[in-house]
């Protein structure tokens, strides 16, 4: 059976590869589980002194969680969604947490569940081949995987403009947002982690060597654009001033924002808001943990997994169908805390 993470060691060095490649590396509970033990024995060897966490062959870095099964959890009765969600999360923590650095190689598809496990990182690598989002407003879920915590400290509205729009970005433009610290040609990688083997105290030192100048980030030309037009917490408020706007750029965007789940839109909103004042990032999981027991039964998500993963009609039938039909009490239920017995709990 070939295993779906690789675990290894190279000199001074463990190394985690994704090994899903149909799946473009997405994260099942065994993976989540696999790198958890993994981390755990390294971070208690003095012989291992930083972690490196890359994918095997094919397109992906990571391209999120395992859809397909949260949705049908979810149409039942939501318990291994759940379980995957408590694992992952942990996972996300363990790595926010560790004490060891952490490189990872963002050479491919990052989204979602693959943002999870690379924004943690002390060293986070962007090539040519980067292409960074968090889609979940398109499929009903919401930006989990610590989402509302680095979003809201990016660039002024930049992390709300993603969470709302899930666009897409390319290696240069997660490098000028800080969403990666170094910029390599993808042929520089073999050479990256066979010297970061060799010396993993010089992990900084070796990546900015090997680092070239970065295309110009195309996302920096409307900063200005999205710190005005995506300044309201409040969705009508955004779309409004999308429509105001009338340009092309705005009307692109708003185009994208009508073909979004609107209960996911006030969460994220509501989730950055709120992630923005967070003080600790267990807090910040253990909220989006109460958030994912709950929208991932709730028909959008469903729909949403429907419509693009598994009839790939690309028309999901959101409800409620419109903004004004997300009420603040609609969105106070999903974020209500969980009883104690039921919260997310962080690894000892």
């Amino acid at each position: 059976m070939i295993e779906d993470v690789l675990i290894s060691t190279d000199g001074r060095i463990g190394r985690i590869a994704l090994n899903r490649p149909k799946a473009i590396h997405a994260l099942n509970l065994a993976m989540c589980q696999a790198m958890i033990d993994a981390l755990l024995k390294w971070r208690a060897d003095d012989g291992i002194e930083a972690v490196t966490i890359e994918h095997s062959e094919g397109r992906g870095f990571c391209a999120g969680g395992d859809i397909r099964m949260l949705a049908e959890s979810g149409a039942k009765d939501g318990v291994e969604a759940r379980q995957f969600f408590h694992t992952e999360y942990r996972l996300n923590h363990l790595l926010f947490t560790y004490p060891k650095p952490v490189v990872a190689f963002m050479d491919g598809i990052t989204m979602g569940g693959g943002v999870g496990i690379s924004q943690p990182a002390k060293y986070r690598v962007a090539t040519e081949h980067t292409r960074f989002a968090m889609p979940e407003t398109g499929i009903g879920l919401f930006p989990d995987v610590g989402g509302g915590w680095y979003l809201p400290r990016l660039e002024g509205r930049v992390g709300v403009f993603l969470a709302l729009t899930g666009a897409r970005l390319d290696g240069a433009e997660c490098l000028a947002l800080g969403l990666a610290t170094h910029y390599l040609p993808s042929e520089k990688l073999a050479e990256a982690k066979a010297r970061i083997a060799a010396h993993p105290d010089r992990i900084g030192g070796i990546l900015g060597e090997l680092s070239v100048a970065a295309p110009p980030a195309a996302i920096t030309r409307h900063i200005d654009r999205i710190n005005r037009l995506f300044a309201s917490d409040r969705y009508e408020d955004i779309l409004a001033a999308l429509e105001a706007d009338g340009g092309e750029w705005a009307e692109k965007e708003l185009a994208a924002l009508h073909s979004k789940s609107p209960q996911t839109c006030k969460v994220a909103l509501r989730q950055l808001k709120e992630g923005a004042v967070m003080h600790d990032f267990a807090a910040e999981m253990a909220q989006e943990y109460a958030i994912g027991s709950r929208v991932v039964q709730m028909h959008d998500f469903i729909e949403g997994v429907r419509a693009l993963i598994i009839d790939k009609d690309n028309s999901p039938k959101w409800n409620p169908p419109t903004p004004e039909g997300v009420t603040d009490d609609w969105i106070d239920a999903i974020f209500a805390p969980l009883p104690e017995n039921e919260t997310w709990t962080p690894l000892t």
